[in-house]
């Protein structure tokens, strides 16, 4: 199996829980759908198009968190729709024409991305641009004000391996962890999330799974039914 591999990273990233309301929070990493924009981004898929050419059956995606998260808190000034009030700006000066809500941000994120592909074509043409540093639309990081910026680490081959104990660089779905298989260290921060994995065309959900990853980006040593050991030394498992 041949991996692409590229580091993605930008000033501020914002990947919003879908729990969340008036106060949005953001999950640390983008969910597998959001990479699928990404690399749709990259690749020149329309909206109509991405999460149908990187589906989950065609498109298998890793994540690393290379840097340690950090999130901050910050006010987005937004137009006021409440009540029509757009509509009436300039006539009525009793009403705030804008409303600020705290968002929650992670800061100067950095993450690095595996990619594997079933269609060749698709592949080829995916590996190129991330290589010449090219992309046919923008890439953000969760919002379109939060620009994006990649850089290519190369196509390395991986072998699965199946261990009782090894020890893995990416976030770590639970379903793939043998009973009781996240074996517990000195000094390591475990953090669990739902995050939605499968996402139709027409944006709805299909599955949703509970991962464990390492904020400071430290790997964790787990029992696990298969990961893929890659040639630059990484192991890895494809959500």
């Amino acid at each position: 199996m041949k991996v692409l591999v590229f580091d993605l990273f930008g000033d501020f990233a914002h990947f919003r829980k879908y729990y969340t309301t008036t106060s949005p929070l953001t999950f640390s990493f983008p969910p597998p759908p959001t990479i699928a924009g990404i690399l749709g981004a990259i690749y020149g898929a329309s909206k109509e198009e991405y999460l149908d050419i990187f589906s989950y059956e065609k498109c298998k995606v890793a994540l690393k968190i290379s840097k340690p998260i950090k999130k901050i808190r910050l006010g987005l000034n937004l137009i006021n729709t409440k009540e029509n009030r757009y509509l009436r700006l300039f006539r009525a000066k009793n009403h705030e024409p804008r409303i600020q809500i705290r968002t929650e941000f992670i800061k100067e994120p950095r993450y690095r991305i595996y990619v594997y592909h079933t269609d060749i074509g698709v592949f080829q043409r995916l590996i190129t641009l991330v290589e010449k540093h090219r992309c046919i639309y923008t890439v953000s990081l969760g919002l379109s004000e939060l620009l994006a910026d990649f850089k290519y680490v190369g196509v390395f081959h991986g072998e699965e391996v199946r261990a009782q104990e090894i020890y893995v660089d990416t976030i770590i779905p639970i379903e793939k962890v043998k009973p009781h298989g996240i074996i517990i260290e000195n000094n390591k921060k475990y953090f669990k999330e739902k995050i939605p994995v499968i996402m139709r065309p027409d944006r709805v959900v299909e599955k949703y799974s509970d991962v464990v990853y390492e904020p400071d980006g430290l790997p964790i040593k787990a029992s696990i039914e298969n990961a893929y050991k890659l040639e630059n030394g990484d192991t890895i498992i494809f959500f």
